[in-house]
């Protein structure tokens, strides 16, 4: 009669019962990621600083509200008096289009952005002479900036400068 029991018990029940794991019946460290399905923790799931910098994927991240200035560093470009750029960052082309008169093509759209230029040598020589620089968007290309020199007399003048853009 017990023998008929249990396997009416089976029988009626399944043979499938239920494995419960909570946080109560897992070790410390045994845990691994092929464990964890994919996008399914959130930062609250993690302890502060249980995730080393490989872990991350770097172009997944946004800029940090609270640093603005140092991601504004992120395009700049210094050029000398021919249009040649000496260094920068996040430019695609830099160019004189006349005297006095320069392109600064970079990698996004920077309309919105604020344009600084100063002249100023790319070396560590002397300054240059006195002169003015002007800057304002690129009225062809939405990713530039147009900027002109001019001499102290006002007129314009190859003049080598460094720009910076902030976003």
């Amino acid at each position: 009669m017990a023998v008929a029991l249990v396997a009416l018990f089976m029988a009626m029940g399944g043979s499938a019962y239920a494995l419960v794991v909570t946080s109560g019946s897992i070790k410390n460290n045994t845990i691994r990621s092929v464990d964890v399905r994919n996008h399914s923790l959130s930062g609250k799931d993690v302890r502060g600083n249980g995730i080393g910098g490989r872990a991350i994927k770097e172009s997944t991240l946004s800029a940090v509200p609270s640093a603005f200035l140092a991601h504004g560093s992120a395009r700049f470009a210094v050029v000398n008096a021919a249009g040649q750029q000496v260094r920068g960052r996040n430019t695609t082309a830099v160019s004189r289009t006349g005297p006095g008169r320069y392109q600064a093509i970079f990698e996004t759209n920077i309309r919105g952005c604020a344009y600084f230029a100063t002249i100023g040598g790319p070396t560590a020589a002397a300054p240059p002479d006195n002169g003015q620089i002007t800057v304002s968007s690129l009225a062809s290309n939405v990713n530039g900036v147009d900027i002109r020199t001019t001499g102290a007399n006002g007129n314009a003048a190859n003049k080598p400068f460094h720009l910076v853009v902030l976003c």
